[in-house]
């Protein structure tokens, strides 16, 4: 059992999976960092997650991760926790990425299974374990299998149970009855936020806590609109802004999502297209497609109703 579990995150709502960004001459920008992490807590997010495939993470250097962190944490001056993406290659990278986290001031990890090497059941159960029981902060499973080829099973969190630490998923299997799965097996032991905007209102139905979501770099205020209409119980309301959402979400189900999302970014003008190689920013046709999609998306932008601070009784 860990027993150094000091830190506690309520793992529910909206948590930005936000996108590094980068200047010209590929530094930090972190000017534009700011203006975006603060757009997100105007809008109402419940936490800021920093390093994962959005960004950018397996392209940034370990100093420019830090200082990732402790801008973010000093940004959102204790409003929302400020979460790390774990996502190394061995046991003892995850320990000390965990470690430098935790000492910059990150309030959680969240963390994907081994990277490359393709561990099997106890591998991985022993990883997550490992890291658990040398950090103080809660832990979020990354579970996607699609993307990273190892699926987080009922029986490893079996075996999770058992470190208070490990406290949540990110749900990004793509089978919604997972969610289902969790609930009559763990009823309330694990949070479940969902990790696929194209299934996130499905998920919130299904009993889903929360959202790590994509299109909200772009979009923050719709994102949590949504989360905040189902919470009270205006399903109606949400859907329709799903509805409009949706093909502006389906720019995350795509490999050149980094590209995509910034390019809504810089829509709504919270961002820059600046990627860091080997990635390039999109060009021809493609650009045109995603341009395309934003336009119509921005031409038709819901108005929203006040979302903020409404009743959250179902």
């Amino acid at each position: 059992m860990n027993k150094k579990l000091g830190i506690m995150i309520q793992w529910k709502g909206v948590m930005p999976a936000v996108t590094t960004k980068f200047t010209g001459d590929d530094g930090l920008d972190l000017a534009m960092f700011e203006t975006n992490i603060k757009a997100q807590l105007e809008a109402g997010v419940h936490g800021i997650i920093l390093g994962g495939t959005l960004g950018e993470a397996s392209t940034l250097l370990e100093q420019e991760k830090r200082t990732l962190v402790r801008e973010a944490v000093r940004i959102v001056s204790g409003k929302v926790p400020v979460i790390m993406n774990i996502a190394e290659q061995t046991t003892r990278g995850a320990i000390e990425t965990a470690k430098k986290a935790e000492e910059d001031g990150a309030k959680g990890l969240m963390m994907l299974p081994p990277m490359r090497y393709k561990a099997d059941d106890r591998e991985t159960v022993t990883y997550f374990k490992a890291v658990a029981n040398a950090t103080s902060l809660p832990i979020m499973v990354y579970n996607n299998p699609v993307d990273y080829g190892i699926e987080v099973t009922l029986d490893m969190f079996e075996q999770f149970a058992e470190c208070s630490n490990i406290q949540a998923v990110k749900e990004s299997t793509r089978d919604l009855s997972n969610i289902t799965r969790m609930k009559n097996r763990f009823g309330d032991r694990f949070k479940i936020l969902s990790g696929v905007d194209t299934l996130a209102l499905e998920s919130l139905l299904m009993g889903a806590d929360g959202w790590v979501a994509g299109l909200v770099c772009a979009f923050p205020a719709e994102t949590v609109a949504i989360y905040e209409l189902v919470q009270a119980g205006r399903r109606n309301e949400a859907l329709e802004i799903y509805r409009w959402f949706l093909p502006l979400l389906e720019l995350d189900i795509n490999s050149k999502l980094v590209q995509n999302i910034k390019l809504a970014e810089v829509a709504t003008g919270i961002g820059t297209e600046n990627v860091r190689a080997p990635r390039l920013a999109l060009i021809g046709e493609e650009r045109k497609r995603v341009l395309g999609i934003i336009e119509r998306g921005m031409a038709t932008r819901p108005e929203l109703p006040e979302y903020k601070n409404i009743n959250s009784t179902v």
